[in-house]
């Protein structure tokens, strides 16, 4: 089987979380893709806050994903605690799905740029392929020789810019599934 694993934070999720599942699931040919909300996420970028509790992003993927037959989430790094360390998290996909299948780790561009501060980058690269879907204008050439490229176009959608318009009660376009929205409401998520 070609299992593919999306992890974040998920604060919230959202369309662009789920249009990048879609294209990575059908253009690398995955049996299943297995979205991997994080505990706690390792690398600190400037402004990066998460928000939600772990439960409360595990039910808001549980809930962006009902009518995805193709994906499934896992709760592996939320009941592990701590920093959620991507490679941990293929160790114990390695475990549950042995070769001959074949595991396909995919993050997005904005993270890819950070892979010196990865913990053991070489042992990921050995347990998944790693994949990143490209933005536009992202320089792909000081990437290591082991990254491989999805073909995406994102959305122009941030969890951080949905989580200030939740909060402001400005959400004009919503791009957060619906069952996800009423979720949010429901729990009083990001409000002010």
């Amino acid at each position: 089987m070609r299992i593919g694993i999306l992890g974040g934070t998920f604060d919230p999720i959202h369309d662009g979380h789920l249009a990048l599942a879609r294209a990575a699931f059908k253009e690398l040919k995955l049996d299943r893709l297995i979205f991997v909300p994080a505990y706690q996420h390792p690398i600190q970028q400037k402004g990066f806050k998460i928000i939600a509790s772990p439960q409360d992003r595990l039910e808001m993927v549980r809930q962006a994903i009902k009518a995805e037959p193709n994906f499934e989430v896992s709760d592996c790094e939320i009941k592990r605690e701590g920093v959620s360390y991507t490679v941990d998290t293929l160790r114990l996909f390695q475990k549950k799905y042995p070769s001959p299948d074949e595991l396909f780790f995919i993050t997005g561009g904005d993270w890819a740029r950070s892979l010196a501060q990865w913990k053991e980058i070489d042992a990921i690269f050995l347990l998944s392929h790693f994949v990143v879907a490209k933005r536009p204008g992202f320089d792909t050439s000081k990437l290591s020789p082991g990254v491989e490229f999805l073909d995406f176009v994102p959305l122009d959608v941030s969890s951080t810019e949905l989580r200030n318009q939740l909060r402001a009660g400005t959400l004009a376009k919503p791009l957060i599934p619906k069952l996800v929205l009423d979720y949010i409401h429901k729990h009083h998520l990001y409000q002010a």
